[in-house]
């Protein structure tokens, strides 16, 4: 344990830049602020404290699966392997588009065939992202027409997608997706939720009786201080094996 933030009013007032998106009154159910949108912001404080630290591998669950956490993670924070899954939600049911040797979409059934540049988007909300269509389609007399026999999407404007600029450290973040080596370097993550589950249960952070908001920021760094020392004392003791044991350790 490193680092301990809190996505509170403090946290927000420091970064006024994080999206900030309340929909409901309870807290369990809605988060104001999403994982994506706060990593930045926390990389930048933490490596604020820590300018010695520098890690270059990144793990991270599907949330993260965004074009601008990519960018930031190996242009900004200078990763070099990023092991983030797909996110489903951002993945088409449709046939995957191929590429050519200039990185240009090609068609999903004929990969001799490029897609056709349609424009740069720039829309709210979104990267900026270039547009490319079927390389079929065209306008007669003020509607689109796919003359493709074999379509490979249901729109009347055929099969659109978009390449973005940090796309490629998405399809290869450094790292084969799915080889034994990722497999084995994505299971240190679940380290971090058995640290939080630590902290939850066995240092009592989830069985809080009070809604202070300052009682409560004291009662987790009282918890990360607890569990640094445990870790400091097990190490001293060559009993690596306690690391998240305080009790026999004491015994």
């Amino acid at each position: 344990m490193r680092h301990i933030t809190f996505l509170d009013d403090d946290f927000k007032a420091a970064h006024p830049e994080v999206p900030v998106e309340k929909k409901s009154d309870s807290p369990d159910e809605d988060k104001s602020i999403g994982d994506s949108s706060s990593l930045k912001p926390i990389l930048s404080d933490f490596f604020s404290l820590h300018p010695g630290f520098h890690p270059d591998t990144f793990l991270g669950d599907s949330a993260f699966d965004t074009i601008d956490t990519y960018g930031f993670l190996k242009d900004e924070f200078h990763f070099s392997r990023a092991l983030i899954p797909y996110n489903p939600r951002n993945e088409s049911t449709l046939e995957k588009v191929g590429y050519n040797a200039y990185g240009y979409p090609t068609c999903p059934k004929d990969s001799t065939l490029d897609m056709k540049y349609a424009g740069h988007c720039h829309e709210k909300g979104r990267s900026d992202r270039d547009k490319w269509v079927c390389p079929k389609v065209h306008m007669v007399k003020g509607r689109w027409v796919c003359d493709c026999q074999d379509p490979c999407s249901t729109a009347k404007k055929g099969r659109t997608t978009y390449t973005y600029e940090n796309m490629d450290f998405r399809m290869f973040p450094g790292i084969q997706r799915d080889s034994d080596e990722w497999v084995s370097l994505y299971k240190i993550r679940t380290i971090v939720e058995r640290s939080i589950n630590h902290f939850k249960i066995n240092m009592c952070v989830a069985g809080r009786k009070t809604r202070n908001h300052v009682t409560t920021k004291a009662d987790v760094f009282l918890a990360g201080i607890a569990s640094q020392l445990t870790v400091i004392v097990a190490h001293r003791m060559s009993y690596p094996q306690y690391i998240r044991s305080l009790k026999p350790l004491i015994a």
